[in-house]
């Protein structure tokens, strides 16, 4: 494809894009090693009744208004609706919201019309509220009527499967209504949120607004003005201003995660972010560099982003929990196959990070994103299904309640996490931080115009000064003129702001130049623009999430499915040791590309999470200190609720803390790990680990003592049972618990 940059090219417009746009087909697929393709359409046949809701849900998903927090929570309630239907017909699971339990002839008929009536009725009341009512309505019909049921039986009294399914189906429905999500008024804010901060006008050269108001905190985050403002999903909305998407979220009842408080998630609470002027000043700087630097390596014609880079796992991923150090595979882990280099230009590998992982306008978000991944994983034939990879293979509809629940639930409580941290320190988004330190000038040199101490360092090619001769036709800075001078329409306006003169002395910045008048068949390239014109690598018409950046949602959501996936399948690593996926010449949306073919490669499903989170710094939607926090967040919320879910998978107590069978030693070690903490060993709820978890672990006690050597500092001392038995009373006096209760 004709890469050539059109002489259009190099001049921003602003353009209403009509959404139609978006439906650029996306020419990928995933593979798996060894040559296995997972296509869902060739395994139609075997798909469990739970897979295919989970793929109603996913496709009313994707024409719905895009709101994370709650597509995670319907995620997360239908799976739960399907899984406790299935579970009623188990003699040793346990439900999640429901415990009830039924017998059956053919328990495999009723448990496949028990769950297809669960989350029908959840699904048909939840999308009632959709912007896509209708559409998903009829999804949730013909669904139904192809499995041959009857949406008009609509009983919940008696033991038939569909009156089970309607009936757990009702039972969570009645227990979640009040949950903090505001359900009943379409999710809207009931705390009251209100911005420090004058909005922008991200279509006009400014911080704030045509008059320049003053940006009242820069640390704090700032709605936008967008003109013909399009979601995620593609749709117009009827304000021009950015609507903060669920501040109230914070509070709203999760699956497994659990604190002392003020919040439920205060056990993961990262502390806050960087602040210009304050605690982590020289870090939020760095932050707004980085960004800059990123988006100036977006233009696979010329500089940085015309380098080759190599994307091989060999060099590429296996990173430590919180950082970008590539340590890279030696050989895949499964195969012991070698690696082959792959070497790809930076402006393309980043371009497809950005729109691959952007889960935009028609995607399912990046909850539903990780049930795709999670769907094409079933899909393998690779995969044994057995939970945690030991014990029996199961069947494909007991897989997926499973999974779908443990997933789902994680990701709910990944929305409550970094919801609830986006409202607690209300951070600014990159486009807030470059535009405001770029409209405070340069922080260089105080002989030089502009001067300020809050403003961008100075740097040759990156960060300069406009000069009378820079900004004249012909000049280096030409194009600062040509793109500051154009109206929201993309038609050239002399603004009295951005005559030639009133340019002079101003900051400009070598960047992304923004989407192209014809995107199918231009590039955006990189070119000098103003500091205060700053745009991420997004369309002009979405520009960035409508809520604050610190934590990162991706990340959080991403890393806690990875724990998930790894827990589920007893394996880091995807089937094969490697999942790929290939993008051609005509992928982009935003603009032409790549330039060349770019696979995306992933040996483990921690390195598909971190990919999803790095892609946000190269989209210029968060810094990398929204990044590193947020993974870790997710690994302990994905790590608990797997761990929450196996347990019921097996029925045990939360006094089995592996989920093994036995209440032993391994146990009492896993309490001891985490003592003082929250999450894992909280057996009373009560949102510590401390002498009331350890007595009830002692008080169910079914191992031996010799299991105890297992057991880590504070209790190296060689306990026997009897001395066991004794300690339990003993907490259980102090603690005020009694009898053999499990938690």
């Amino acid at each position: 494809m004709k890469m050539e940059q059109s002489s259009k090219s190099t001049k921003t417009r602003t353009r209403r894009i009509s959404p139609t746009s978006w439906y650029r087909v996306a020419s990928w697929s995933f593979v798996v090693a060894l040559g296995i393709c997972c296509s869902l359409g060739s395994v139609n046949a075997q798909q469990s009744a739970a897979r295919r809701w989970n793929e109603a849900i996913l496709s009313a998903i994707r024409i719905d208004t895009p709101r994370p927090p709650v597509h995670a929570r319907n995620l997360y309630h239908v799976s739960a609706a399907m899984y406790d239907a299935w579970a009623s017909f188990d003699a040793t699971a346990k439900g999640s919201f429901v415990g009830e339990k039924n017998v059956a002839g053919d328990v495999e008929a009723a448990r496949n019309e028990a769950v297809s009536y669960a989350a029908y009725r959840v699904l048909s009341d939840r999308y009632t509220l959709s912007a896509s009512a209708a559409a998903s309505q009829t999804i949730f019909d013909n669904l139904l009527a192809s499995q041959g049921y009857n949406k008009n039986v609509t009983t919940t009294v008696g033991s038939s499967p569909a009156a089970v399914g309607n009936r757990i189906a009702q039972q969570i429905l009645n227990q979640t209504l009040n949950d903090g999500s505001n359900e009943s008024n379409n999710y809207a804010d009931n705390s009251g949120y209100a911005s420090v901060n004058t909005p922008m006008i991200s279509g006009f050269p400014t911080a704030t607004n045509q008059a320049n108001t003053p940006l009242t905190d820069p640390n704090r985050w700032q709605p936008l003005y967008i003109n013909n403002l399009t979601s995620k999903n593609g749709q117009v909305q009827p304000s021009d201003l950015q609507a903060y998407i669920a501040p109230h979220w914070g509070p709203v009842t999760t699956f497994a995660l659990k604190s002392t408080g003020p919040h439920s998630w205060s056990s993961v609470d990262p502390g806050p972010p960087p602040q210009l002027n304050g605690v982590g000043d020289a870090a939020y700087r760095a932050g707004v560099m980085d960004m800059i630097r990123k988006s100036a390596s977006l233009n696979p014609q010329q500089g940085a982003g015309a380098q080759l880079i190599n994307i091989s796992p060999r060099v590429y991923g296996n990173r430590p929990l919180g950082t970008h150090t590539n340590l890279g595979h030696a050989v895949n882990p499964i195969t012991g196959a070698p690696f082959v280099d792959q070497f790809v230009k930076q402006a393309d590998h980043a371009r497809v990070l950005a729109e691959y992982w952007a889960d935009g306008p028609h995607s399912e978000t990046p909850p539903g994103h990780w049930n795709v991944i999670a769907n094409q994983v079933a899909d393998s034939a690779l995969v044994a299904k057995k939970i945690g990879g030991t014990g029996p293979v199961i069947t494909n509809l007991e897989w997926d309640v499973k999974t779908y629940l443990a997933l789902n639930g994680a990701t709910h409580d990944a929305a409550i996490a970094a919801w609830g941290a986006k409202r607690a320190y209300d951070s600014a988004r990159p486009i807030t931080m470059v535009r405001y330190m770029g409209s405070q000038g340069q922080s260089s040199n105080a002989l030089l115009p502009s001067f300020s101490p809050d403003g961008l360092p100075l740097e040759t090619e990156l960060i300069e000064l406009i000069t009378a001769e820079s900004i004249a036709p012909g000049g280096r800075h030409r194009n600062v003129y040509d793109q500051a001078n154009v109206d929201s329409f993309g038609d050239f306006f002399a603004f009295a702001e951005f005559t030639e003169a009133n340019l002079v002395g101003k900051v400009a910045i070598k960047t992304w130049n923004g989407v192209p008048e014809n995107p199918t068949n231009e590039v955006g390239t990189t070119d000098w623009i103003l500091a205060t014109s700053w745009l991420p690598y997004q369309m002009e018409t979405f520009v960035t999430p409508a809520f604050p950046g610190y934590v990162s949602g991706h990340s959080t959501f991403s890393r806690s499915a990875a724990e998930v996936l790894a827990g589920i399948t007893g394996s880091p690593y995807f089937p094969g040791g490697l999942m790929e996926a290939q993008f051609n010449t005509d992928f982009l949306k935003f603009e032409d590309g790549p330039s060349g073919t770019v696979k995306l490669q992933w040996t483990s499903y921690f390195d598909a999470a971190d990919e999803a989170g790095i892609s946000r710094l190269w989209g210029g939607i968060h810094p990398s200190f929204d990044d590193f926090p947020a993974r870790i967040m997710g690994s302990e919320i994905g790590k608990n609720a797997f761990l929450v879910a196996k347990n019921l998978f097996i029925g045990a107590g939360d006094t089995d803390l592996n989920g093994d069978g036995s209440i032993d030693g391994a146990d009492v070690a896993m309490l001891f790990n985490n003592w003082a903490g929250s999450g894992v060993g909280d057996c009373t709820g009560d949102g510590i680990v401390d002498g009331a978890d350890l007595a009830l672990v002692f008080g169910d006690w079914t191992g031996d003592s010799n299991h105890l050597a297992s057991v880590p500092e504070p209790s190296t001392m060689a306990l026997t049972l009897p001395l066991v038995t004794l300690l339990a009373g003993t907490l259980r006096r102090r603690s005020g618990t009694s009898g053999l209760t499990s938690c």
